[in-house]
């Protein structure tokens, strides 16, 4: 396995300039043994450990180590990263391109990689974005929800993500209404009052109904009827005329608007007849200019749909641009999931680490540019991706290692006495050991009463260990103090002493560990990333007592 890592490594730093980046080589290194993928985790941290030893070489040392391995690079070339170029730009006056997010919850990282890869194609084109919020009335199950307008624009902000235009879905319906009768005076649309189950039966049968065949007239009629209270709610809809025998049965006369008489958020109960999404968009991305649509490939029932709305109204198509869907292996990615999880009260709220949205990820310490690159690095492919979290947090920990301090905390403590120790009441320790002028901190010290973890006191029984910025003992039954000195040799282990303070830590899934800090952590100003040694990452939540765990 290290072989092949090395060689990866190697590669792929010399492809770039002498720098390697750990998710191509990852990549490249599943790709050649696929067993590797059951120990994702393990060959994660020694890609890290190879990459920066072999980026810390010169380039023709580099090239010295991999003829040594045997491989041999057939081409030397830069691999160019980036975006692939958007398709047919050179037909637009300006490329413009939307974002359409359905209020039902805000976004999470899963929803981030199509909002990414437009504000990075816009800015690439100095095109236009739109911000469309697609709040048509959604389902019963999955609805609008009213705070979701707020998280969804909160979140996008944060990202860095800009928009020219911000439009609501639900003020656009009258353009909607226009359509539709448009396509039912062109015999293209009818009114159906068939009920769900022969809906479905006719459709998967390729069965016409009665009313497919009826006159433009009664069609009509019928349409306007379905705003004044002549039908209710799944009593009539709208179906676009395809083909009952297309080989595609859902495509088969789909449904292009509904009544619905539920209320919406924003509108209330003024409009009882609502478009589906797809029905929205055929209209939506003529009516506002849109060049390029790009979509994950699970919507291709929407490309059907828009394609043949336009090719029977003769109109000027955009185009399709398609990437696959993204999951993180330790994410559950549904935000209805999480909406009900909140309404339980399993969740805490939006900000819970177990929703993975993009506010519980700012509330555990991960960077908006981390995410950037995380999506970026992925690129644009059809490919649906299931990565690691570490991916994402390997490019948080490059972000914030060199900006948070650095303190001791122990969550599951064994009280010793040192025998013999000098006498000490306090020590000093660096606030990052890569940064000395940064300055050092004082930790107070009561020889007689140390914690430690109690998994070191097990593991490390009757060994010397070395108490960071303090001196060693032997870690007998009655812990002996042995040299001021800590040898290179021997496993340093964090410690507190005297004053600490009782903080909790909220972890990844939920669990909340409490443990004991030294005392200067009280006084870390809220939102500030630390790092508490041999833990992991922080972010301060409320001084002095709650910590958000980033990653290790």
């Amino acid at each position: 396995m290290k072989n092949l890592i090395l060689k990866h490594v190697l590669i792929n730093a010399i492809e770039h300039k002498g720098k390697a980046e750990l998710q191509a080589v990852l990549g490249k290194v599943i790709s050649e043994n696929p067993s590797l993928k059951e120990k994702i985790t393990e060959i994660i941290p020694e890609i890290e450990k190879t990459i920066k030893k072999i980026n810390s070489l010169s380039l023709e040392m580099q090239k010295s180590e991999l003829g040594e391995t045997g491989v041999k690079i057939k081409k030397e070339k830069i691999v160019e990263k980036g975006l692939p170029p958007l398709p047919n730009v050179e037909k637009y006056e300006k490329v413009i391109m939307r974002l359409a997010p359905f209020p039902s919850g805000p976004l999470h990282i899963g929803n981030v990689r199509i909002a990414v890869l437009n504000d990075e194609y816009v800015k690439k084109y100095k095109g236009k974005l739109l911000l469309i919020i697609d709040d048509t009335i959604g389902s019963e199950k999955k609805f609008v929800l009213p705070g979701a307008y707020k998280l969804i624009l909160e979140g996008l902000k944060w990202l860095g993500i800009k928009w020219d235009k911000l439009l609501f879905k639900s003020d656009r319906l009258e353009f909607f209404y226009l359509a539709t009768e448009n396509l039912i005076k062109k015999d293209l649309a009818y009114v159906c009052e068939c009920n769900v189950e022969t809906l479905r039966k006719n459709r998967a049968e390729g069965i016409e109904c009665e009313h497919r065949n009826q006159t433009i007239e009664e069609n009509l009629r019928k349409w306007k009827g379905m705003f004044k209270d002549n039908y209710k709610e799944g009593e009539a809809v709208v179906r676009l005329k395809t083909d009952m025998k297309h080989p595609n049965p859902a495509f088969r006369d789909r449904v292009l608007l509904r009544i619905v008489e539920r209320k919406h958020p924003r509108v209330g109960k003024k409009y009882n007849v609502w478009p589906l999404l797809e029905f929205s968009w055929a209209i939506d991305d003529h009516l506002l200019g849109i060049t390029h649509i790009l979509r994950g490939k699970d919507l291709v029932m929407e490309d059907m749909m828009e394609d043949f709305i336009w090719s029977k109204l003769g109109l000027e198509k955009p185009e399709f641009i398609h990437c696959g869907l993204l999951s993180v292996r330790e994410a559950k990615l549904s935000k209805t999931e999480a909406r009900e999880a909140i309404e339980k009260g399993i969740y805490t709220g939006w900000e819970d680490p177990r929703t993975w949205s993009i506010q519980s990820l700012r509330k555990r310490g991960i960077k908006p540019d981390a995410i950037r690159r995380f999506i970026l690095d992925m690129r644009l492919s059809l490919a649906d991706v299931t990565v690691p979290a570490e991916i994402l947090y390997a490019e948080n920990r490059k972000i914030i290692d060199p900006l948070a301090n650095r303190f001791f905390a122990i969550v599951d403590p064994v009280k010793i006495s040192v025998k013999n120790a000098p006498r000490i009441k306090r020590t000093r320790a660096p606030l990052h050991p890569d940064f000395p002028g940064r300055g050092h901190r004082k930790i107070p010290v009561n020889v007689k009463k140390i914690y430690i973890e109690k998994n070191d006191f097990k593991k490390y029984k009757n060994k010397e260990v070395g108490l960071m910025n303090l001196f060693s003992v032997k870690l007998k039954k009655k812990p002996e103090f042995t040299s001021k000195k800590i040898s290179l040799k021997v496993q340093k282990i964090q410690w507190v002493s005297k004053s600490n303070i009782k903080i909790k830590i909220v972890m990844p899934d939920g669990s909340i560990k409490k443990a004991m800090a030294e005392p200067r952590i009280k006084n870390i100003r809220v939102n500030k990333l630390i790092q508490l040694v041999r833990i992991g990452f922080c972010r301060i939540d409320k001084a002095g007592k709650v910590l958000y765990f980033t990653h290790k």
